[in-house]
């Protein structure tokens, strides 16, 4: 009879030990997040960047190509939170989207942001057919959406301010700042320097001006001109590109840019996933590989 007790008294402990464990985890995990979080995902060449609100809303916008993103994303999530509020395509170029269906088949998602342009891709054909099959709010992004995260976090969209149904992806990337206190994050996409113009002529510099720009392109010549960089005036530029990849991102003249202007480039292939976090005034940087 003894040593059934013993057992007994041992499960217990186990389960209560564990239960403790578990308690404490997520007891670090929210008192570490009570600014803003930022992720710049190591998911090779392509775009995965997660934001998290002080009070707890998270987003992805873009989620790399298929098979990349569950990995870096786990370094900023814990592993028992299987749910996403929102997850933002800026658009639909494999190397972009091909993790969200990662995404979906691993977490709950709430909503669905795109800019409507299109691709004729399998990728992108069954990402919309998960979408559709999930019943997930899909919404198309304009120009002058104010997502409040909570906590003082808000993304305001700047492009699309038109139909760009018929335009080219790039050319119609989704283009938004994240704004938390005196930090703030201008969103590229893959924006090129023809969608860059418009936002240009269409907004204040005051209302460019961003702590952080994640740099539109990977880093390639086709974005990041010497008016938009100047505008936006960022203290740190962000790149997410793959090591040694085929299109030679980012290009030099890119880099001279963002030299001229003194911005600290981080970049993904150097550094891997780049992990920012604010308290709306001191930046606390954090790298994971």
């Amino acid at each position: 009879m003894l040593p059934l007790v013993k057992k007994y008294w041992l499960l217990c402990g186990t389960f209560a030990l564990l239960f403790l464990a578990v308690f404490l985890v997520n007891l670090d995990y929210k008192n570490s997040h009570k600014g803003l979080t930022f992720a710049m995902l190591d998911v090779g060449q392509g775009d995965g960047l997660f934001i998290e609100s002080p009070t707890g809303t998270q987003i992805m916008f873009d989620a790399g190509s298929a098979h990349k993103v569950l990995g870096p994303l786990s370094r900023v999530m814990p592993f028992y939170d299987k749910e996403i509020d929102a997850i933002v395509i800026t658009n639909p170029d494999a190397d972009h989207i091909g993790g969200f269906l990662d995404i979906l088949k691993s977490y709950k998602v709430g909503l669905v942001l795109e800019p409507g342009t299109i691709n004729d891709s399998k990728t992108f054909q069954n990402l919309k057919s998960e979408i559709k099959k999930q019943k997930i709010p899909d919404i198309l992004a304009k120009k002058g959406m104010r997502l409040h995260l909570g906590g003082g976090a808000v993304i305001e969209i700047l492009f699309p301010d038109r139909d760009v149904s018929l335009w080219d992806a790039n050319d119609g990337s989704i283009i938004a700042r994240l704004s938390y206190g005196d930090t703030s994050v201008m969103l590229t996409g893959d924006a090129t320097k023809k969608t860059e113009e418009i936002i240009l002529k269409n907004n204040s510099k005051s209302k460019l001006a961003s702590t952080i720009l994640k740099v539109g392109h990977h880093g390639s010549r086709t974005s990041t001109s010497d008016e938009f960089v100047k505008a936006v005036a960022p203290e740190y530029a962000l790149i997410s590109d793959g090591k040694s990849n085929n299109y030679g991102h980012p290009h030099r003249e890119t880099l001279d840019i963002l030299g001229k202007i003194g911005a600290k480039i981080l970049r993904t292939d150097l550094s891997g996933t780049v992990i920012v976090k604010s308290d709306g005034s001191v930046l606390r940087w954090q790298y994971a590989r």
